[in-house]
């Protein structure tokens, strides 16, 4: 028989996981409700989805699998109305950075034998189905969460589909989940929204800090700009775990004030040089929680043509650029030209390319 799949919710993540199981299962069959009508045409125009639910019905019968992909607060009310669907060879699951209101919910409703959360930890500041891609999720944590009822027999499964989709599963607990998560990822997405608001209020008003805080600021404050009803649902749902972690991190920015009021050059030093060093010592292996960019930077001839004349040695290799533009801050002397991929590998036999042409390329 053919497995079967069952989306709630086609947006970012849902469609990057239905793009990454049309990839490499295209013998599937995929079904899928979402309220926009024009993400579910889209998706069947692209021959993503094979059915387009207007509503949760018996189109989800003998799945497979059944992920929900709605924000978390909507996740929790799906799940009574997947009740029905709900089978022995059936694996529920859902994709929320948050878990621990819909394993409790999971529980109320007594449907853990059939529950799995999941969480894959990659993203990106844009939203929405038309922003989804296959390799969203390759190569990136794909956090597994399963209640306590449900079958050693079912989690294997789950860890080898994950597996197949060239993503990283790993096991936790949904409780040290929602803690990591809310220091490493829904902590520095609040850090970036109250940096730019601040920065909003505190401008002159001819906005001379807006019209110079392009470069290494827009970098640092990118995820401000991803959904805020779905950031709006992750602090709620996670209150308790960011309420505390924030209060942590409140105290190291006292800590970093005080040090800065004594003048303790040999405690500021250290506090950039073990911050440097612990960044450094991450690895690259995962995309990780916040999508990572892949870009060059590199100087560049002030003369007419010198963009082109880049813009062409990539073309001709068959590179594709995302964005580009010229820098200018701090961390370089001069401008740069800064040059946005959609992978590591283009970015990487970018940077060689560029060198083998006698251009000076800076790494970060």
């Amino acid at each position: 028989m053919k497995h079967k799949i069952g989306f709630v919710g086609l947006g970012l993540i849902g469609g990057s996981i239905a793009k990454a199981i049309r990839q490499y299962y295209p013998e599937y069959e995929i079904v899928a409700f979402d309220k926009n009508k024009e993400t579910l045409a889209l998706a069947t125009q692209e021959s993503i989805i094979d059915v387009a639910a207007t509503t949760i019905d018996d189109n989800f019968n003998h799945c497979n699998y059944i992920f929900l992909c709605t924000p978390v607060s909507f996740n929790t009310a799906y799940l009574k109305q997947l009740t029905n669907y709900l089978h022995e060879d059936c694996i529920l699951t859902d994709v929320g950075s948050v878990k621990s209101s819909i394993h409790k919910e999971v529980e109320a409703l007594g449907i853990e034998e059939y529950f799995i959360g999941g969480h894959p930890m990659a993203g990106s500041e844009k939203s929405g189905f038309i922003n989804s891609k296959a390799m969203l999720i390759e190569n990136a944590y794909y956090v597994l969460t399963p209640t306590r009822k449900v079958s050693q027999e079912k989690i294997d499964a789950y860890v080898k589909f994950v597996e197949s989709l060239r993503s990283i599963p790993i096991i936790l607990d949904y409780q040290e989940h929602d803690y990591a998560t809310g220091t490493i990822s829904h902590l520095p997405h609040i850090i970036a929204s109250t940096l730019v608001n601040f920065v909003r209020d505190t401008d002159t008003e001819n906005e001379l800090m807006k019209n110079i805080a392009a470069g290494g600021f827009k970098d640092i404050t990118r995820i401000a700009s991803s959904s805020p009803t779905m950031w709006q649902h992750i602090c709620l749902k996670n209150k308790e775990n960011i309420s505390h972690i924030l209060g942590e991190y409140i105290h190291s920015l006292e800590k970093a004030k005080m040090l800065i009021d004594q003048e303790d050059e040999h405690a500021l030093y250290n506090m950039f040089d073990s911050s440097r060093n612990y960044r450094n010592s991450i690895p690259d292996v995962s995309a990780g929680p916040i999508k990572k960019t892949f870009a060059v930077y590199c100087d560049i001839i002030d003369e007419a043509g010198g963009i082109a004349a880049i813009a062409t040695i990539l073309a001709s290799n068959n590179l594709n650029i995302k964005n580009i533009g010229i820098v200018n801050n701090r961390e370089f002397e001069e401008g740069v030209l800064r040059i946005e991929f959609y992978d590591e590998g283009s970015s990487k036999k970018a940077a060689e390319l560029l060198q083998k042409f006698r251009y000076i390329v800076y790494e970060r």
